[in-house]
């Protein structure tokens, strides 16, 4: 164990460049240097056929699966000027870019990075946070739903001043909006903003705290003459020849924290966000199941627009036990895609459908560390709706998922 921690200690620098998407693996130059990681699972879900946000839909016939969730490769080289960053994810579903993007700095001016490509959004904290290194199995609902796949296509400017705001890291960015897999489908773009303040090594460096802030402003393409605008009794229906071709508001606003304290028993960690705005999605139907129905979109929607007032939140709880190998896990997260509207109200009010449902999750489980580059994660997730007036979703649906996990990261 005491070797374990050890190299943990030694390797620290470099882990905390790792843990962020957006940057090589370390920014001591090198030459081409190979890093990546592996997660095989099994999974386990309530119901065959449901809709899940634990690695993707299960099967119309299955309740129980084997998968590769990730399968990372990511090559990156840093020289005196530049960076670059190049990063595949290989599945039993095929193999898939993920992050392709080239960074610019001068020794000069060591507070600034120019970063163009594919990257992740600068927005909040469980966004650019690697999955190689999150002891939950998935990002929360909220970000899955508001941002699938993380990343998007564009152009970032980060600032980390070197001395006395050394705790402070902001970014700047401009990008697509159509995400990861897709050409952008208009001529707008969308920003994205955030700052983040860390102070490490508090109360004799058992204390670790951050915290930030991020916003989105971004739009969406209407494709018809029709939008629908969310209110307390159901959608309103707003149509005039102008409607087409407009570009409907896209905006997010996010606040995040992060807690970590080591005492006597091992570590504690705590990590929440908040996230609410305006989202704009489709109705859902018989060929839209609920989730999507809110889910930004990679294509032109054809169909018209709803407008949804939506917030969303996360709390990751993690406990080491007793100084071992051993962590506990414990987290909830909620989405509610359609603030003005209560459960009861959906099926009644005007419009309402599927896509307006709030859904809530209680996480729990454990992970193991064999050694430094071997963990088992082994987590239970219990998925809760409140009842509507909708068919087939008068009661809670069936949608648990219980995911046995073993990850090597090199």
């Amino acid at each position: 164990m005491r070797k374990i921690c050890l190299s943990l200690l030694t390797a620290f620098p470099a882990l905390v460049f790792a843990q962020n998407n957006n940057a090589p693996s370390s920014y001591d130059i090198h030459d081409i240097k190979i890093t990546g990681y592996l997660q095989t699972q099994f999974q386990k879900a309530q119901t065959p056929g449901i809709s899940s946000f634990s690695g993707g839909d299960f099967g119309e016939n299955s309740d129980n699966r084997f998968m590769i969730r990730r399968g990372r490769l990511k090559v990156d080289r840093v020289d005196t000027y530049s960076s670059i960053v190049f990063q595949l994810d290989a599945t039993q579903n095929g193999v898939q870019l993920m992050d392709a993007f080239l960074q610019l700095n001068h020794p000069d001016y060591k507070a600034y990075r120019f970063t163009a490509g594919v990257f992740n959004r600068p927005f909040g904290y469980a966004i650019a946070y690697s999955s190689g290194y999150r002891d939950f199995p998935e990002r929360p609902r909220v970000y899955q739903t508001l941002m699938p796949r993380e990343r998007d296509i564009g152009g970032m400017i980060t600032i980390n001043p070197v001395k006395q705001l050394h705790f402070l890291t902001a970014d700047f960015a401009v990008v697509n909006g159509a995400g990861l897999f897709a050409r952008d489908y208009d001529s707008r773009k969308d920003m994205v903003g955030n700052l983040h303040f860390q102070f490490d090594s508090l109360a004799a460096k058992k204390i670790n705290v951050a915290f930030g802030g991020s916003i989105y402003k971004g739009t969406v393409r209407n494709n018809t003459d029709t939008y629908y605008k969310a209110s307390a009794a159901g959608f309103l229906k707003n149509t005039a020849e102008e409607n087409k071709g407009a570009n409907l508001k896209r905006d997010y606003f996010g606040a995040n924290v992060q807690l970590e304290y080591t005492h006597s028993l091992g570590k504690s960690g705590l990590k929440a966000e908040y996230v609410a705005g305006v989202q704009p999605g489709i109705a859902a139907s018989s060929g839209v199941k609920g989730p999507e129905a809110s889910t930004s979109f990679s294509t032109q929607p054809q169909t018209d627009l709803y407008l949804r007032n939506f917030s969303g939140y996360y709390i990751w709880f993690t406990q080491q036990i007793l100084k071992s190998r051993f962590s506990a896990l414990l987290a909830y997260d909620v989405y509610d895609p359609n603030t003005d509207v209560s459960e009861g109200q959906i099926g009644v009010a005007d419009n309402t459908t599927a896509g307006d449902i709030r859904f809530a999750t209680l996480g729990y489980g454990f992970t193991y560390l064999f050694n430094t580059r071997v963990k088992l994660t082994v987590y239970n997730e219990q998925v809760k709706n409140g009842p509507t007036a909708l068919e087939k979703y008068e009661d809670d649906i069936r949608d648990n998922v219980f995911t046995m996990r073993l990850q090597y990261r090199w």
